[in-house]
Order: C-alpha cells, then structure tokens, then sequence
C-alpha cells in the first residue's frame, strides 16, 4: 500500500513561500524574519518507534525549509570528510530538536531527506540515467515531488511468509531452511554503521562480505534465540535461495520512499520503472 505524496512535497511548485517578514514601527526595531516549516508524512506513520520516542504513533514530522545555514552544512570539507553533514542537516531542520537523527528510522530518514531538498533545491532533480536495454546514457529529469510513499508492513509483502510482532519487529519464516529470522527494522545509527563497515570492507578489496554484514544487522533472532553465535553461525551457512528471500521479504516490509519512477530512453525507447540513483547532485546539484 502506497501513498502519493505529492502535496507532501509541494511537487506542485519549485519555489518556497515567502519568508515573513515584520515590518520595523518607525525604523528602530530590527527586521524579523521566520523560515516556513511544512509537515513530512512518515512512511512508518510512527508505527515502529518504541512509547518514549518522540515520534512514537506520529504521522508527520515538521521541517523547517534549507537555507543558507544549512547549505554551509552540506559544504562543509569536515562534516563531508567525517560523514556527519546528512545528520547535522537533519538535525538543523528537524523543528522538534528531542528527536535524534541517528534513531529515525531509515525510511523516515530518506522521506525527510527528499522533502528538504525540494525545498532547498526545487522538485526537479536532473541526473544521468544508464538504460537497462541498451545501455546507452541519457539525460533523465526526476520529479521528487511524485515519489510514493511506501508504508510497509505485512500487507506490502504478499506473497511472502511474514508476521509481524508486538515490537515492530518481524518474523521471516525461510522457504529451504524452515528458519524463523527475526528482523528488526534499521535506523539511521544502523545505516551509518553498516555504511562504516562496508566503507572499510571496500578499502581493503573485501566486497564478498557486504550481504553478510547487512544480515548481520537485520537478523535478531534465529528460531528464537537471540544468541550472536547462533545468528552468526546461521547466517554464514544460509542457503542463497534463503538470503535472497530474506531480503526481499525485508525490503517489501520497510515502511520507505520509493525511490523509482518512469523511464524512457531516448536511444531504443526503452519504457519502464528505473530506480532513482541518488548521485552527488542530490544535495550538492550543480
């Protein structure tokens, strides 16, 4: 199940609304000037977070609109360099200040995320797309204001066997092994861990790692025990019928951004769904 959020996005313009501004009373007060904010619906509609977070069963999250504060975040050498500039971004807009980045969860995250950078930037996200018929390069114009957004669950992962639990986590049972998987859903501290560790794995040429580490951080529990050796053990032994499964069965139960949209090629005429590659012009456009 999906929803358009398209007035979410204000895809029905590029430009933000006027700041307001108060006019001085006789030239002696200082002019004062407010951002506009807007409300973000979440694709987990708060579903997923535990009572005590701040966005426990909320729908929406207010942003205040980028300016040129945050733009000086996303410039900076040292953030850039340290991997800190998404997360002081999120945390400069984000209007509730209470609410850690690190704990959104990742689909919340990427929702925010799209919804900033059309008001920093305009809806219109201009990229080089590769065809997946002929290959050929082409310019590709994406409207992020049309992006659905996809609200997960047992009910988006029909067709595979899923419960979900009374903590947001789920259970995944496996078609060759008979193993129940428990996942939990990732935040944005597990993105950025994963995203460390893989960065490193990479360093050093060790690529076949990567779909063990990204199990690694969404199994909890296999058949029940919470055991790290247990889930070790089973995920250096899953058949790949079974970890391909798995993490399908995952990416369809993430409430997240859908993060495709129509394609033509201009070269063989290639129609279709392309995924929406998210290039250094997503947030630094030229």
């Amino acid at each position: 199940m999906s929803r358009n959020n398209s007035e979410r996005l204000n895809a029905g313009g590029n430009e933000a609304p006027p700041l307001d501004v108060a006019t001085p009373s006789g030239g002696t007060q200082p002019l004062s000037f407010a951002v506009p904010t807007e409300h973000v619906e979440l694709p987990s509609q708060g579903r997923y977070y535990p009572e005590d977070h701040p966005l426990y069963n909320k729908e929406t999250v207010e942003i205040k609109f980028m300016t040129a504060k945050e733009e000086d975040i996303l410039t900076s050498p040292s953030l850039v360099k340290k991997g800190l500039a998404i997360d002081r971004l999120l945390k400069s807009i984000i209007v509730e200040k209470n609410i850690d980045p690190n704990s959104l969860l990742v689909g919340d995250r990427n929702a925010i995320l799209v919804a900033s950078r059309v008001t920093g930037y305009g809806a219109e996200y201009p990229i080089k797309a590769t065809c997946p018929s002929c290959t050929a390069t082409t310019e590709w114009t994406v409207d992020l204001g049309t992006l659905d957004s996809i609200e997960g669950g047992t009910d988006n992962a029909q067709g595979y066997d899923v419960v979900e639990n009374s903590n947001g986590t789920f259970d995944i049972t496996l078609p060759k092994t008979g193993v129940i998987a428990t996942v939990r859903l990732m935040k944005g501290k597990d993105e950025k861990e994963l995203g460390a560790k893989l960065q490193k794995r990479k360093k050093h040429k060790l690529h076949e790692a990567n779909l063990t580490e990204q199990l690694n951080h969404m199994i909890i529990a296999v058949n029940g025990s919470e055991s790290l050796n247990d889930i070790r053990n089973f995920i250096n032994v899953i058949p790949a019928f079974d970890s391909r499964y798995l993490r399908n069965a995952y990416t369809n139960v993430v409430p997240n951004v859908e993060m495709k949209q129509y394609f033509e090629c201009e070269e063989c005429s290639y129609e279709g769904q392309l995924e929406v590659p998210l290039t250094a012009e997503f947030f630094w456009p030229k």
